[in-house]
């Protein structure tokens, strides 16, 4: 559950920050970059999911 909420947690802050540089007129379109790179995001999560933990600590989930 924790982990559920730290990935859901970054994603919802990078999606924030993407919108609003793009509403702040940064040069960034974050619907066109979005619709690109989606899954990108799906892979990463994955990988992270296979790797294994860090020496001392237990993954729990």
């Amino acid at each position: 559950m924790h982990c559920r909420r730290t990935a859901s947690a970054v994603i919802l802050i990078g999606l924030g920050t993407l919108f609003l540089l793009d509403n702040l007129g940064v040069g960034i379109d974050a619907a066109r970059l979005l619709a690109t790179w989606w899954p990108v995001l799906l892979i990463a999560l994955g990988i992270a999911r296979l790797l294994p933990a860090p020496q001392g600590t237990a993954r729990s989930c």
